[in-house]
């Protein structure tokens, strides 16, 4: 019995093309007639970026401002204004409250807030969008926010009359607004589809790009962790000031409420913590702090505020600029061991530093504000540069770490790395054009018949050649070329016909090479 062979398939019909384990596709992923349609799936999910996001961060308010006022006892004429005020407040729209401007609004709920439209967008993307419609999706994540904004300006206008809240800009109100929603949605395509993206552009992506951005917004986050584990630990160090704070709350509604708007601001509270461990100051009113020198001045009294240090400083806190070093060579360490740059071109390493001290600007203008008569706390602008230094001199040296005790085993991890997720996504593994027939038989099985079969003509090293002899297995190199082998038994003609006719092969071609006659 000639022993069953198998080699590749190619399929020229599209529709055989799918893996056989493959899930069925969503339905999103039906396409419409070209960009300019609007099939009703896809106007489903646009209708659910635009509401969503909204909707559930109206509910939040919702639920905040009517328990606070009903647990305050007090009547809901104002309860309109308050809503649309916490509307602009998430998203950090300057508001004038009597004669008190606010500037400075906790990051946490804007956090929340724009995580859920980055989240949104992502997945309305994750299917079958075609490069040039992600512009709907854009307008959809926009265009609700910038509604809802339009119906808070007009209701914080009516409520000025029984409350006292002024209307805001309305032009700074949807620029906030604006902006804000249109980073979240970036961030959220970009993160799922910047592949697709990165083709739009008229050079490709040099290698080291990607991994420096990876490791940019990982130092950004560990900066932040290690932040708040000192604010924390300070907070705890000065927990003796808890009690006037809490005393001046009234009853235990008030120190809830305190205690959630000290978390509140604990993210704005991290930032500048950041800006204290590069070497950098904060400006709090008339006075700052930092790691070299403190300028006393008022803050605010919330549990959070007292995590503030007063007093001249401590020698031991220089000890402090070992987190930014820290920071800096682990990431230098990741651009080392996920790209090829050379000692001599750290790219990866300056453009993580680039990324880090862009963020940390950014975070830094959304923590930082007026505050009404403990006026501007926020960090200061030469925090940016001190993150880019640190980030850039430290990564360097944490790049020469991987690179000269790394070993080659972290670099065959790179190399396999980049290879596995540019040849072997698993997204594009299952419309790949070849597959493998041998499914129907078992590897256990298929070598213990072949031994047989071996055994029984008296020679184990050798193979059959298909004429009654054996060949030497040293004859096929280069033997073979086939793109499609069905499995068979026996060369029947009448076999061959009945396989051509089967519909789970479409124009099938036979190429095999001519083996060794002996």
């Amino acid at each position: 019995m000639n022993a069953p062979r198998t080699a590749l398939a190619r399929l020229s019909d599209p529709d055989l093309r799918e893996s056989p384990g493959e899930s069925p596709r969503p339905p999103v992923r039906s396409r419409g007639g070209g960009f300019g349609s609007l099939t009703p799936e896809r106007a489903r999910v646009l209708m659910l970026v635009a509401a969503r996001p909204s909707a559930i961060t109206m509910l939040v308010i919702f639920i905040l401002v009517y328990g606070t006022l009903f647990a305050a006892g007090s009547g809901t004429n104002g309860s309109s204004g308050a809503i649309a005020a916490s509307w602009l407040a998430v998203h950090q729209v300057p508001l004038v409250i009597g004669k008190t401007g606010i500037g400075l609004w906790p990051l946490l709920p804007t956090a929340l807030a724009l995580w859920l439209v980055a989240r949104e967008s992502a997945e309305a993307t994750e299917f079958d969008y075609e490069t040039n419609e992600l512009g709907w999706v854009v307008a959809a994540a926009v265009g609700g926010p910038l509604v809802i904004t339009a119906v808070c300006l007009a209701v914080a206008r009516d409520a000025a009359a029984v409350v006292a809240l002024q209307p805001p800009d309305t032009l700074a109100a949807f620029a906030w607004v604006l902006g804000l929603n249109l980073l979240a949605t970036a961030v959220g395509i970009g993160v799922r589809r910047w592949r697709d993206v990165a083709d739009l552009l008229p050079f490709p992506l040099p290698d080291w790009l990607i991994p420096g951005l990876r490791a940019g917004v990982r130092s950004v986050g560990r900066l932040l962790a290690v932040a708040t584990a000192v604010t924390v630990v300070s907070f705890l160090a000065h927990w003796s000031r808890l009690g006037d704070t809490y005393h001046a709350a009234g009853n235990a509604f008030g120190a809830l409420g305190l205690t959630v708007l000290s978390l509140a601001y604990l993210p704005n509270v991290a930032v500048d913590a950041v800006s204290v461990l590069v070497g950098g100051q904060v400006q709090i009113g008339p006075g700052s702090l930092s790691l070299f020198v403190i300028h006393g001045a008022p803050v605010p009294a919330v549990p959070v505020a007292a995590a503030v240090p007063a007093g001249p400083v401590a020698v031991w806190w220089l000890a402090l600029l070992v987190a930014p070093a820290a920071v800096g060579v682990l990431s230098g360490l990741d651009c080392g061991r996920t790209s090829r740059d050379r000692a001599a071109a750290p790219w990866a390493t300056l453009t993580a530093a680039g990324v880090a001290a862009v963020v940390m600007a950014l975070l830094g203008a959304l923590a930082g504000g007026e505050l009404g008569t403990f006026g501007r706390i926020a960090p200061d602008v030469v925090t940016v540069v001190l993150v880019f230094v640190w980030l850039a001199v430290a990564g360097y040296v944490g790049m020469l770490g991987a690179r000269w005790f790394g070993g080659p085993a972290a670099v065959g991890a790179v190399a396999y790395d980049e290879y596995e997720d540019e040849y072997y996504n698993d997204e594009d593994y299952a419309d790949d054009e070849y597959y493998y027939a041998d499914d129907e038989y078992e590897d256990d099985e298929y070598d213990d018949e072949f031994e047989d079969e071996q055994a029984a003509e008296g020679d184990s090293e050798d193979g059959p050649d298909g004429n009654g002899g054996w060949y030497d297995e040293s004859d096929l190199d280069g033997a073979l070329d086939a793109e499609l082998v069905e499995d068979q038994d026996d060369p029947d003609p009448a076999a061959a016909v009945k396989s051509a006719e089967n519909p789970d092969i479409v124009d099938a071609e036979v190429v095999e090479g001519d083996l060794p006659d002996k």
